[in-house]
């Protein structure tokens, strides 16, 4: 695997602080965001790209472990293992071991674990997982409602998933073994899904319930009526009760979100309603009003 300079990714140099992480990810990320870049593979590769730097560099452990072992980084671990295990079998038979390798750490993994002799001469090779990749996906909230298909480019590669109704915003998913290959016959890494959904202008979700303001004329709201309002599931007629008063709240069964991987099951929707006090009234309207204030 060729090594990927997390560093140049970002435009920074090795002793960039956290802020200066943080400042140049947003700034990038936001100019190769997808939604920006419709349709622009570059622009794709770029963002995951600058998702996978800054979800190294941002982590003060996974940065550590990168600064000192490169593209290796995520078999650390193994590494200084393998190295312990070798200078104790050299001590064993009387040889003495600096603990350099006159090469690089992928050098050094190579001779233990990249060869059929492997480690001690003619042992199995480690096997190591592949890396676990990162991905985002934009939704609006009119997506979330329905199960469909979305095509997603991570490290090259276009993957299409299924993308079930209700998810949340900030939700992730794991598909396993779209990550990164093993090595040695290892197992590949996984991917995780991030979603990010969008606020809509007119419907607030919380939860499974969607809530949503309705403007209610004064004589509809006075005498009483039906209005219409419109739901994610199509349009609804909605009686109104004579006497209603401003913020008063009704409630519709079953026309909330979808429940997540609950077939049929769905919360529900509040409407809150907004009475509107007419304006430019004529003389004879504002008669009217007087008289009814008298009575």
């Amino acid at each position: 695997m060729a090594f990927v300079d997390y560093y140049q990714i970002l435009g920074l140099d090795k002793n960039a602080d956290d802020k200066a992480i943080k400042n140049a990810y947003r700034k990038l990320a936001r100019k190769y965001h997808p939604d920006l870049n419709p349709n622009d593979k570059e622009a794709q590769k770029k963002f995951q790209e600058l998702n996978e730097a800054n979800e190294v560099l941002s982590d003060p452990e996974k940065r550590k472990k990168y600064d000192k072992y490169g593209k290796d980084w995520q078999h650390s671990e193994e590494f200084e293992r393998a190295r312990q295990s070798r200078r104790q079998a050299g001590a064993q038979e009387g040889q003495w071991y600096s603990g350099n390798d006159g090469g690089g750490f992928s050098d050094f993994f190579e001779s233990m674990f990249g060869s059929a002799s492997g480690f001690g001469g003619g042992g199995r090779p480690a096997r190591f997982r592949g890396q676990d990749y990162q991905a985002e996906i934009h939704l609006g909230l009119r997506d979330a409602y329905e199960t469909h298909k979305q095509t997603l480019t991570v490290n090259g590669k276009n993957i299409r998933i299924t993308v079930p109704a209700g998810v949340e915003n900030g939700q992730t998913i794991k598909i396993a073994g779209h990550g990164g290959p093993g090595s040695n016959g290892g197992p590949n890494g996984d991917l995780y899904i991030t979603f990010s959904v969008a606020a809509d202008e007119k419907l607030r979700r919380s939860g499974n319930d969607l809530h949503l303001k309705a403007d209610l004329d004064l004589y509809t709201a006075v005498l009483g009526g039906e209005l219409v309002v419109e739901t994610l599931s199509g349009k609804v007629k909605l009686p109104v009760k004579p006497e209603t008063q401003n913020g008063s709240i009704v409630r519709l069964k079953g026309k909330g979100f979808p429940v997540y991987k609950q077939e049929g099951q769905f919360g529900d929707l509040y409407v809150t309603f907004d009475v509107k006090v007419p304006t430019n009234l004529t003389e004879r309207q504002k008669e009217l009003f007087t008289e009814l204030s008298k009575s």
